[in-house]
């Protein structure tokens, strides 16, 4: 098998290869017409063959299109995810244990059903804007396919509905010119990675890898059946303890657990990430990347970009509500560290699958530019004291389907070399 690169060495690289490539091209087309001359069929299959042999084995002549280390290099090429035909998912035990006990009779009620549709609509066009913004500020946007959500799926272990292809950041990490498709946790949303493969498949003919992570189950054993949650103090208490839904019955972990310096990957052990998914990461990206495991004093862990986000060399907001135990590790390293001001989002605005603390679930566009909530001016005037230009957008309603601009996107280059930040 031939395989594919990206290609970096300039004029002569992209020369040489392109003389292997027709090297290899003419060996592989005259061993496909010698094969199949003897009959007519054949011969009449060998254009089609000959086609897909070329799409299959050429080398890539341009610049990889997938290309990113980590989370605040210039920003040229993102997926932006979709609030279209979005479902509450089905009240399982693991969307029990990710969500607050306040919004447990929503989900009861609407599980399997579209989100309400006023509300879903002004999330749409939120998220158009934001679209619009982000091609203003010259970056390259792509979509994953829209999907019918509602469609009941049935595997040997499980029943359920779909959710949303809304949050990318969940479902896809890039690393380096690598595409990582995370295995997921949620039942609902076992067959989310379909809106993104058209979009995925043409990386991959133009020159990224592409990894899918062992694909979980989901059988009941992943998950502890009695998780035992009523209050708020019941989620202090397990967190404290080590004590998760999900087990390690079989690997699983959702993207958006991992967060990107270079070189080194940080992770928590979450609701939805195992230590065997964080292990299966570790032994896949080794020797290159270090993978950090480390935690915070939160009742609900999932995801940790509303919780630590690293938005330049050596620079992390860290929620103050939700302390990391290992910050000392980040000072030593010389790392500055900012606590986000407290969110100004109402009590009353629904947060069905997130807290007030997607104000800090920031996008980077580059060291000098922030992609930020319009409503939250206290966390403008902190960027701005950084130095650094806030681009203000206003995804108050895209918020209340479980994400801030960093959950809503993934990026899919940014002008990156990969280097060490962390000492």
């Amino acid at each position: 098998m031939l395989r594919v690169r990206c290609l970096r060495g300039g004029s002569r690289g992209a020369e040489a290869a392109h003389l292997i490539g027709a090297m290899l091209g003419r060996a592989v087309t005259g061993w496909v017409q010698r094969t199949f001359q003897s009959t007519s069929s054949a011969a009449a299959a060998q254009p089609r063959l000959a086609v897909e042999d070329e799409h299959a084995t050429e080398p890539v002549q341009q610049e990889c299109p997938v290309c990113s280390y980590n989370e605040w290099d210039p920003l040229e090429e993102v997926i932006v995810g979709r609030a279209e035909n979005a479902h509450v998912p089905p009240f399982t035990v693991e969307v029990k244990a990710n969500t607050y006990e306040k919004y447990w009779p929503f989900y009861q009620r609407f599980g399997g059903q579209s989100f309400p549709a006023d509300h879903l609509k002004k999330a749409v066009a939120e998220i158009e804007e934001m679209c619009n913004i982000l091609h203003h500020e010259g970056v390259t946007v792509r979509r994953p396919e829209p999907i019918d959500w509602s469609q009941e799926y049935k595997t040997p272990d499980f029943t359920s509905t779909g959710m949303y292809a809304a949050m990318p950041r969940d479902i896809l990490l890039v690393v380096g010119n690598e595409i990582i498709e995370a295995p997921m946790a949620w039942r609902a949303r076992f067959f989310e990675y379909r809106a993104y493969r058209p979009l995925i498949k043409e990386y991959f003919r133009k020159g990224a890898k592409w990894t899918t992570a062992p694909k979980p189950t989901m059988a009941n054993e992943l998950y502890d059946q009695d998780y035992p949650i009523r209050t708020v103090e019941d989620r202090h208490k397990l967190a404290s303890e080590g004590k998760f839904v999900t087990t390690e019955h079989e690997p699983c972990f959702d993207a958006a657990d991992f967060i990107r310096a270079g070189r080194d990957i940080f992770v928590q052990r979450s609701q939805v990430t195992n230590y065997m998914g964080i292990e299966w990461m570790r032994r896949h990206l080794a020797p290159d990347y270090k993978i950090h495991i480390i935690s915070f004093k939160d009742p609900n862990p999932m995801h940790i970009d509303a919780t630590f986000n690293i938005i330049g060399p050596g620079l992390v907001l860290s929620n103050p509500d939700r302390p990391c135990r290992q910050i000392d590790m980040f000072k030593k390293a010389g790392w500055s560290i900012v606590k986000p001001p407290t969110p100004l989002i109402p009590d009353d605005h629904p947060l069905w699958m997130s807290s007030k603390w997607l104000s800090m679930n920031v996008l980077m566009l580059d060291e000098k530019r922030v992609m930020v909530d319009a409503n939250e001016n206290t966390i403008q005037k902190m960027f701005e004291n950084l130095g650094i230009k806030t681009i203000k957008v206003n995804i108050r309603h895209a918020n209340s389907l479980g994400g801030g601009f960093h959950c809503w996107t993934t990026d899919v280059r940014r002008r990156s070399t990969l280097q060490s930040y962390f000492h």
